[in-house]
């Protein structure tokens, strides 16, 4: 955000998107990892119930960058299922 005002000048645009949990290859090892208690319960306690999907966060980029989205600027859109909410109120705790 702090830069956002010095390219602003310059006719661009700064947003960020802040994804979650998203599963991709990488990801998949996690349930069988040694955190693995943790990280489904992470799914289960998220408002939305589930992990983001690779795809979504490709959605969400894109309507940041489409011109329709011109008067978006500085904005860090976090797109992670209600994970942080969780944490926010003590629902789910870092292991």
């Amino acid at each position: 955000m702090q830069i956002t005002a010095a390219w602003d000048k310059r006719g661009a645009r700064l947003n960020a998107v802040s994804p979650g949990v998203v599963i991709t290859p990488l990801a998949l090892d996690e349930p069988s990892g040694p955190r693995r208690e943790w990280f489904e319960h992470v799914g289960e306690v998220s408002a939305a119930g589930r992990f983001g999907t690779s795809d979504e966060v490709a959605e969400a980029a894109a309507i940041l960058l489409d011109r329709r989205a011109g008067f978006i600027t500085g904005a860090d859109l976090l797109m992670d299922g209600g994970v942080a909410s969780a944490l926010g109120t003590g629902e789910l705790t870092t292991p």
